[in-house]
């Protein structure tokens, strides 16, 4: 393998009809995927494809935005939309115990439709955080890393993370489409994480933060269907990588075959893909 996309939704309805032509695609390039979980039944896909294809590996997690008041179904139609009113710790360590379940996640705070009210916004917080806390708690517990989520959240999960460290939690993982500032992503490296980029490179200014970061700890990922670069029609897949890759390169003014090398590198520490 020469790439992995460590970020994928490919156990998406926005694939259902033809994943399978698309992992076939990938295993053409040399791409392997970890397809990551919001819930439930998006998790359980996650590691009933992994377990059932080459180069496929699964993340499972609950999503800050997928936290609600309907229970989890695996027959509903859009998988990413069902909602979970908590996060079910024995059902997703289940899962987390497949031999191809390489992460929890993806998991974290996303403040994007925050309450307007204080009092609201603070049970909201705290909801988010009592959940993130019990999937980093597992995480632990099964030895693997997090794909943190963080929207308009970045001081409250360094807050968070910097509070397990301290408490003697060992967590590691990823920041997923980082969007934050310099600072921030420094404050994430000293917590012994990694940086995730993906086609957001190509639609914020991150120029400083990509030039800055350590070769050690750069991973890339697609996000799709999800951030297709400048030029793709339709949804993304996991063959778009390499467009991330070139950019980032060109910003760090390092050779593309570099940049995929100490990347790929990077991917099979952290998700301890041999």
């Amino acid at each position: 393998m020469e790439i992995i996309d460590t970020h994928a939704h490919l156990n998406f309805t926005a694939f259902a009809k033809d994943y399978k032509q698309v992992l076939e695609k990938c295993r053409s390039l040399g791409i392997a995927v970890i397809n990551v979980g919001t819930n439930y039944p998006t998790s359980q896909k996650a590691v009933e494809m992994a377990e059932t294809e080459n180069n496929v590996y699964a993340a499972i997690g609950l999503h800050a935005l997928n936290i609600g008041q309907s229970e989890p179904s695996a027959d509903i139609g859009e998988l990413k939309d069902c909602l979970e009113r908590d996060f079910d710790y024995a059902l997703y360590e289940k899962l987390g115990r497949s031999k191809k379940a390489v992460a929890i996640g993806e998991a974290g705070l996303d403040y994007y439709y925050k309450p307007k009210t204080k009092t609201k916004f603070e049970v909201f917080k705290n909801q988010q955080l009592g959940i993130l806390k019990k999937q980093t708690d597992l995480a632990c517990e099964l030895d693997l890393p997090v794909i943190f989520h963080v929207r308009m959240a970045h001081e409250d999960l360094i807050e968070f993370l910097e509070k397990e460290k301290n408490s003697g939690k060992d967590i590691r993982g990823v920041i997923h489409c980082f969007t934050g500032t310099l600072n921030q992503a420094k404050a994430y490296l000293d917590l012994g994480l990694y940086i995730g980029l993906n086609g957001i490179i190509f639609k914020i200014d991150l120029n400083e933060v990509i030039l800055n970061l350590p070769k050690d700890r750069i991973v890339f990922e697609t996000d799709c269907p999800y951030l297709a670069p400048p030029g793709i029609s339709g949804r993304n897949e996991p063959s778009n990588i390499e467009f991330v890759i070139e950019r980032a390169a060109r910003i760090r003014k390092e050779q593309a075959a570099e940049v995929k090398r100490y990347s790929t590198e990077n991917a099979k520490k952290l998700f301890s893909i041999m």
